[in-house]
């Protein structure tokens, strides 16, 4: 392993302890006819676990150089496409497999985590579940309550998709190179109970500018929408006009949004 050149600008850090690499393998819930798709297999040590599954499995590697790892361990279930997964026609290539439900598995960066979901849930497929290694304050955001310092525009993104869970935290020490920060293991499952909302860019545009800066009150985060709509919505919740964007719920975000569209 010494011998790989190891790429910053692909955030490359693999872990090196099957204790957690078998920990994620029983966090799967495959479907009988699930397809697996591994973005970022690296050296394939989790790869290799995977394809105990018995399931057809897709990898994304952007990196040419670990051809010297992965062309070793691909077969006729298991098929590594040398592409960076964002600019990789999936649909396309997973047309001739037969397939129900999809789950992703990834060791990302962080840098590249929120564009590779929103890849995902553009694809419009039947999503299994996604489970990402991400670094451990990226997890916290994801899955931060309501009144937290975490809990920001993403956290509800994301939850205005998907049930998330923490599963574990991954020791800093179990990857080479060792990185300066320990990870999570974090999964997506998506919500069976839907929002309704009437209009999703117009929900979307008012949580991104709601969250735009976090030290000042909503009221003068949402220039461009019409406050006096809100209001009535948050006093209908006992919310004082001084309140700020991490106080408030999806639920309730949700609500002020359909308010906006009457």
């Amino acid at each position: 392993m010494e011998k790989f050149r190891f790429k910053k600008k692909y955030g490359q850090n693999f872990i090196n302890n099957n204790e957690i690499i078998e920990k994620i393998i029983k966090n799967i819930n495959v479907t009988p006819n699930n397809l697996i798709i591994e973005i970022g297999p690296g050296a394939g040590i989790l790869t290799k676990h995977l394809k105990n599954l018995q399931k057809q499995l897709i990898c994304y590697e952007i990196d040419q150089e670990t051809k010297v790892f992965l062309d070793k361990i691909k077969d006729d279930k298991t098929t590594i496409i040398y592409e960076d997964f964002i600019k990789a026609d999936i649909i396309s290539d997973i047309k001739k497999t037969n397939y129900d439900k999809v789950s992703f598995i990834a060791n990302i960066p962080y840098y590249i985590t929120t564009p590779i979901i929103k890849k995902i849930i553009n694809l419009n497929i039947d999503i299994n579940e996604i489970i990402l290694m991400v670094q451990k304050e990226v997890a916290e955001r994801f899955t931060a309550k309501v009144g937290t310092k975490q809990y920001n525009s993403l956290t509800i993104f994301l939850n205005y998709y998907f049930d998330i869970e923490k599963l574990f935290d991954v020791n800093k020490k179990y990857f080479y190179p060792i990185p300066k920060v320990d990870s999570a293991i974090v999964k997506f499952t998506p919500k069976k109970r839907k929002f309704k909302l009437e209009n999703e860019e117009l929900f979307f545009k008012l949580i991104n500018e709601a969250f735009t800066q976090k030290r000042k009150i909503l009221k003068n985060n949402i220039k461009s929408f019409d406050y006096n709509k809100i209001l009535p919505i948050l006093k209908k919740h006992n919310f004082s006009d001084n309140i700020r964007a991490e106080e408030i719920s999806i639920d309730i975000f949700v609500e002020i949004a359909n308010s906006l569209c009457k």
